[in-house]
């Protein structure tokens, strides 16, 4: 049976897997966001429409989903994808980076799916979190707060929704994809303003750069996902990786005893 997906951030990463996946079963429409046009596969599916979407400009996300309704008046799965990570220590970041990261990995999914939620009747919403969502990660609480702040719009979306629509939120420990390179990209000139944090920041991008080769292969996590939307009933939640599941666990205990644990950890591998 023919199903329409809608799938953000569709030019890298999971987003690319997620539509090569899908695209597989020709009678599948896909409808790939894209932000960057050079990124666009020269050979694309018959069944893949593209469609530009900027996760930082509101008119650009709201002609996105008119281009949606205008061409299909049913969605079985929206995936909400695209995302990008703002880093630095909490005393120093400036604010607008802070509204910058919720503007793309929380308040563009919210505004997208308002925009589109009349034709997702019965259908699916499988959000791409984190395990950075239980907040345990220094240096990165911009990211880890927008994160969770999407799981928590979510599933008040969940429980008050008379549409019948699954909401599930996959998050992933770490992923081998191109977003830790640009996120070492992105936040460079901002680590070089913060010498008091020198040895944590050249750690954290020395990891990040490490994560990008060694993390779980983006096809495990998109075969996951795959699996997900073709269950009929579903958990809210899901872990996938070692990782992801040890921050699971951690965030059950105290505060208190996790960030011990937290701080202890840091001076083990920062020296």
């Amino acid at each position: 049976m023919a199903k329409v997906y809608v799938i953000t951030g569709s030019t890298s990463g999971i987003g690319k897997e997620l539509v090569k996946l899908f695209a597989q079963d020709i009678t599948n429409i896909i409808f790939a966001g894209y932000r960057d046009k050079v990124k666009l596969e020269r050979q694309r599916p018959k069944n893949v429409i593209y469609f530009p979407i900027d996760m930082t400009d509101r008119n650009s996300i709201i002609k996105a989903a008119e281009f949606i309704k205008s061409k299909t008046r049913k969605i079985n799965t929206l995936i909400n994808v695209a995302g990008c990570v703002t880093a630095g220590p909490i005393e120093q970041i400036n604010t607008d980076r802070l509204r910058n990261q919720f503007e793309v990995n929380t308040f563009s999914h919210i505004e997208f799916t308002q925009n589109l939620v009349e034709l997702l009747n019965n259908g699916k919403i499988i959000n791409i979190s984190s395990m950075a969502s239980f907040g345990q990660f220094p240096f990165i609480s911009p990211y880890c707060a927008s994160k969770h702040a999407l799981d928590i719009f979510f599933n008040a979306f969940a429980l008050e929704n008379h549409r019948n629509i699954q909401v599930i939120s996959i998050k992933p420990g770490v992923i081998a994809t191109p977003l830790w390179q640009k996120s070492v990209d992105i936040n460079q000139e901002y680590f070089e303003d913060c010498s008091d944090y020198d040895k944590e920041l050249n750690f954290m991008k020395e990891n990040a750069l490490k994560n990008g080769s060694r993390g779980l292969k983006v096809e495990t996590v998109a075969k996951f996902i795959h699996w997900v939307d073709s269950n009929k009933h579903n958990l809210s939640s899901y872990v996938i990786g070692w990782d992801a599941l040890a921050a699971q666990i951690l965030s059950v205990l105290p505060q208190d005893l996790i960030n011990l644990i937290i701080k202890y950890g840091m001076r083990c591998r920062i020296k």
